[in-house]
């Protein structure tokens, strides 16, 4: 275990330590120091408790990636995790929508942090459509998919696979939801939220685009065998677990101004999160974990509707991070007791085959 988190670890310790040279360069006391330190541990927590989904999510994609493309995200991939969600995000948010450059944003937020926080907190309802659109897509079409076979919630997954064969069947219920979500909402924030829905739909439509095209039907070579396709869906998987990322990054960004207004502190906290989600990512995908746990992928997607549906909502009604993580975290975990209880009951069987009508796994 320890070999899986022990970059984490280290990563932490640097944290830390730049966490407690900020707090006593802010404060000069020994209690205003440990402040820091306490809020930079929260954030980390936080931003885990938020995440695990994603780390779930992640795996279940990385693990039919090359192993080229895997390496490349578990790198680059949370390089713009940490710096990019963490720190350029915020800077960009600000700088955009106060008609700043970088440089002044970056100065605005060292030197007048309350006003930071004014702009970001202004920024949230556009945030909570294109970020609870994505996710919302994301979740609903892993339950929509006629291809699927193994269901943890029957009563509702069954019948939500009788409504795949309908197109765009969950398009449908997203702009529904934006809609009916944006009438609760004053007219100028309510055209800001559709707006910004319609946009993190377009975002899953573009991913799901690029990921046809670069999985269309390649040139064989001399020898006979097919050539280019690795290549091609590791780099739209790529591209889909950044947007994915993001999408995950966006509440922990917001939420965590509930906390501190420290454009750094929060940088520190959720950066100690984001790399054990990576860690945990990494460990999911190396012991095959999703393949040993029937249903443990299931909560994770159920994890993000739920995300999806708090993160719409929000542009309407405060909801504390503390629920929003565990919501996600029950979910999960219940997935996982299930999956305990499956695999005691059908020792030796298939974990993901379909299941016959005595409960056991079908021979396929």
């Amino acid at each position: 275990m320890f070999h899986y988190f022990k970059g984490s670890l280290l990563f932490t310790a640097i944290c830390v330590a730049l966490g407690a040279w900020l707090g006593w360069g802010m404060t000069g006391t020994v209690v205003g120091t440990l402040g820091v330190l306490w809020i930079v541990v929260v954030l980390g927590v936080l931003e885990v408790s938020l995440s695990f989904d994603n780390a779930v999510v992640n795996a279940s994609v990385l693990k039919d990636m090359d192993e080229i493309w895997r390496r490349r995200f578990l790198t680059w991939g949370i390089l713009i995790a940490v710096f990019g969600m963490r720190i350029v995000f915020p800077v960009a948010i600000v700088a955009i929508a106060a008609s700043l450059g970088p440089i002044e944003a970056i100065r605005l937020a060292a030197s007048d942090p309350d006003q930071y926080q004014r702009i970001i907190t202004d920024a949230h309802i556009g945030i909570a459509g294109f970020g609870g659109a994505f996710l919302g897509m994301v979740g609903l079409n892993f339950f929509f998919d006629s291809n699927k076979e193994v269901h943890w919630i029957e009563v509702i997954e069954r019948q939500l696979i009788k409504l795949a064969s309908i197109d765009a069947v969950a398009i449908a219920i997203l702009l529904m939801a934006l809609y009916g979500i944006s009438t609760l909402l004053e007219p100028a924030d309510g055209f800001s939220f559709i707006v910004a829905g319609i946009f993190g739909l377009l975002a899953y439509i573009a991913v799901e685009a690029v990921n046809s095209l670069l999985e269309a039907p390649e040139a064989v070579d001399s020898a006979g065998n097919v050539t280019g396709v690795v290549a091609r869906s590791g780099f739209a998987s790529f591209l889909y677990l950044e947007l994915l990322d993001s999408s995950f990054s966006f509440d922990g960004v917001i939420g965590a101004f509930a906390l501190t207004n420290n454009i750094f502190i929060i940088a520190l906290g959720l950066g100690i999160g984001a790399m054990f989600v990576r860690s945990m990512t990494i460990m999911l995908v190396e012991k095959g974990t999703l393949a040993q746990y029937r249903y443990l992928e299931h909560g994770a997607f159920w994890a993000i509707l739920a995300l999806a549906a708090i993160m719409l909502l929000s542009a309407r009604y405060h909801i504390p991070e503390t629920i929003t993580g565990l919501i996600g975290a029950v979910l999960i975990v219940t997935a996982l007791w299930r999956s305990v209880r499956w695999n005691r009951a059908n020792p030796g069987q298939d974990a993901q085959a379909p299941v016959g009508s005595d409960g056991s796994a079908l021979k396929v």
